[in-house]
């Protein structure tokens, strides 16, 4: 009798371990293509955790997104290893690292306010913020009026009419809308700068902005930070 309760504990607790097993226990980034939206919900993790901690993440099997984590983790000092390889997915194990300083700043100068002229600018500021380096990024000209609460960016010209289709398109493959990426580069750490003569030539008010705490001034203050800048981006 005890042996048959014994062994009926075994099966429960061998049951109950590969159910464990067998749930998600990975973040599933399925469908994503693009590396900054998967790394910066990384970030957030690994902030939680000490070092040595890991997580793991599932991804499509994507070779620009395994070459990016490959740089992240050689930027960072975080270790990364693929667990399991199929066609179509792929499971890293992240393992937390002691951050490595990278003393790098990143500034990035924006004038178009477009929505595929934004994709690229911002991506290399964020990619640069989950990597660990210090960001700055001076916005100007028509530029400005992306930083205006409920401001949602449009294609140009004829193709403006279909760009809410363009924008359900952009975040069904991880490409959040501009200014919810300036949002999250916030929490990153970046820092913003907006020129006043643009600002009020284009008619945005302070009290119109998503944020309280930007630097307002024109190209002297911007000039100083490019002087110092490692990498420096400019979008006409």
């Amino acid at each position: 009798m005890k042996q048959a309760i014994l062994t009926g504990l075994i099966i429960i607790i061998m049951t109950v371990s590969v159910k464990s097993q067998s749930n998600n226990d990975f973040i599933d980034f399925s469908g994503k293509k693009i590396t900054a939206f998967v790394l910066n919900e990384v970030v957030q993790q690994l902030k939680e955790l000490g070092n040595g901690d890991t997580i793991q993440i599932k991804v499509d099997n994507y070779e620009a997104i395994d070459n990016d984590l490959s740089a992240w983790s050689r930027i960072t000092g975080n270790q990364i290893e693929i667990i399991e390889s199929e066609t179509n997915y792929k499971i890293y194990r992240i393992d937390k690292r002691e951050r490595i300083t990278s003393n790098k700043k990143f500034a990035l100068i924006i004038s178009d306010k477009g929505l595929e002229e934004l994709l690229s600018p911002l991506g290399f500021a964020w990619a640069a913020a989950v990597s660990g380096m210090e960001v700055h990024i001076y916005i100007q000209g028509p530029a400005v009026k992306i930083m205006k609460n409920g401001y949602k960016e449009k294609l140009k010209g004829f193709s403006s009419i279909f760009s809410s289709f363009a924008r359900k398109g952009l975040s069904q493959i991880g490409h959040i809308p501009p200014q919810e990426k300036i949002k999250e580069l916030k929490k990153l750490g970046a820092k913003f700068y907006l020129c006043q003569p643009s600002m009020d030539h284009f008619k945005v008010k302070k009290s119109d902005l998503i944020f309280t705490d930007l630097v307002i001034a024109e190209y002297v203050t911007f000039l100083e930070v490019l002087e110092d800048s490692d990498i420096k981006f400019f979008v006409q």
